[in-house]
């Protein structure tokens, strides 16, 4: 049997159509087959190889920690130096207030942590979250994520939840002093992009503040430089209770994190005593990995090309099929008349060695998310390509 068929009868499966691209080799910006074929990506693993795919510093540091030890003991009993070094240099570039990280395997358990962790601290029970939000696919996750479509199936989820509209400023009002939590994405992704607007973010701090719910941020799919800044929330003068990280946090390595002030995580250190635990959140390679990516994040100054990358995107991407483009940084929608457009375009150009998809909650729209290190050749490659399927679409 092939591998492609092996894949299909024994790896579980998330829709009845994979992709079945089966990679073997990834570098830099690109990917290449198993049949050697090259493919330009434009999704970094969603938003995981900020720093590319296998930097060398990644991968040195990856090397370097497994020659001296992988698991030793469930996490937070040993101190182990990659995950307090990286601990360290995550809140060295944060406001003072978060101050602390508990390190998880993914961006979801991330989500259950800090669900659990507002729950623990404020003694109330209501979340808050967002139609048309992500905040991973676990079951606390799930129940706070904005679309029944992807609910319906596992119900009952998580009660005392509330979805508002995003960019509301009425419906912040819903928010009161039951309010444990509020969970929001600095910049919602899969809708398609959308950005906080008119200082709704500052109105909906305040609000939390006023009533003594927490803040929480979700920039699992948005940190680490991909919109421009280290941290989307520095740029609505807002600072949250409680930050979510994952994907580019662990430089291609699986991580997770919630960050917080010291005083809130200290909440699960007593009644009960282990709080939250997990055995493999802040594995030291992952940990190793990810402090690499941030140092290359940081020292190779990869953040301060993301607008020019952008700019570039934009000035290429000019055709009359495409009906809106939203943007921050090196995180684009580009928007078409409906899904079966965009999916016949997405299937033409993975088919020409461009590698894209859509987004949850926005179907017409293509997903560009680049490693943030994607040369300005690779982007006018991509992008002659891209607009070459366009005009052969309106053509036939």
């Amino acid at each position: 049997m092939t591998n492609r068929q092996l894949f299909l009868n024994h790896v579980g499966q998330t829709s009845d159509a994979p992709l079945c691209l089966n990679i073997t080799q990834a570098e830099g910006s690109k990917m290449w087959d198993a049949d050697g074929k090259e493919y330009i990506d434009l999704i970094a693993g969603i938003s995981v190889c900020n720093v590319g795919h296998r930097h060398p510093k990644v991968v040195q540091a990856i090397k370097n920690q497994a020659d001296k030890y992988l698991h030793i003991m469930v996490y937070g009993e040993f101190v182990e130096n990659p995950q307090v070094e990286y601990a360290k240099a995550l809140t060295d570039n944060l406001p003072d207030t978060l101050n602390a990280v508990f390190f998880t395997s993914s961006g979801s358990e991330a989500t259950e942590g800090a669900m659990k962790l507002a729950k623990r601290y404020t003694n109330r029970t209501q979340i808050i979250s967002f139609k048309n939000s992500y905040h991973g696919s676990t079951q606390g996750a799930l129940s706070i994520m904005g679309s029944e479509y992807w609910q319906q199936a596992f119900r009952p989820l998580l009660p005392n939840v509330m979805q508002l509209q995003y960019n509301n400023f009425e419906d912040i009002e819903n928010i009161t002093n039951l309010t444990a939590a509020v969970f929001a994405e600095t910049i919602q992704a899969e809708a398609g992009v959308l950005i906080p607007q008119n200082n709704w973010l500052q109105a909906l701090q305040k609000k939390c503040n006023d009533v003594g719910a927490l803040l929480v941020l979700d920039e699992i799919q948005c940190g680490f430089g991909r919109n421009g800044t280290l941290w989307a929330f520095t740029q609505f003068n807002v600072v949250p209770d409680i930050l979510l990280l994952g994907k580019a946090l662990g430089g291609g390595m699986p991580l997770g994190a919630f960050v917080a002030n010291k005083k809130i995580m200290d909440s699960f250190t007593n009644n009960p005593v282990l709080g939250h635990i997990t055995t493999f959140g802040g594995h030291p390679v992952s940990c190793a990995a990810g402090l690499a990516g941030l140092k290359v994040l940081l020292e190779e100054k990869l953040i301060d090309t993301v607008y020019e990358k952008e700019k570039l995107f934009r000035s290429l991407l000019n055709h009359s099929i495409i009906k809106n483009i939203n943007s921050v940084g090196l995180m684009m929608a580009v928007e078409f008349d409906s899904f079966e457009t965009n999916k016949k375009i997405i299937d033409v150009l993975i088919e020409q060695g461009v590698f894209t998809d859509w987004f949850l909650f926005c179907a017409h729209g293509l997903r560009i998310c680049p490693p943030l290190n994607i040369t300005d050749e690779e982007i006018r490659k991509a992008c002659e390509i891209f607009i070459n399927i366009l005009n052969k679409f309106i053509e036939n």
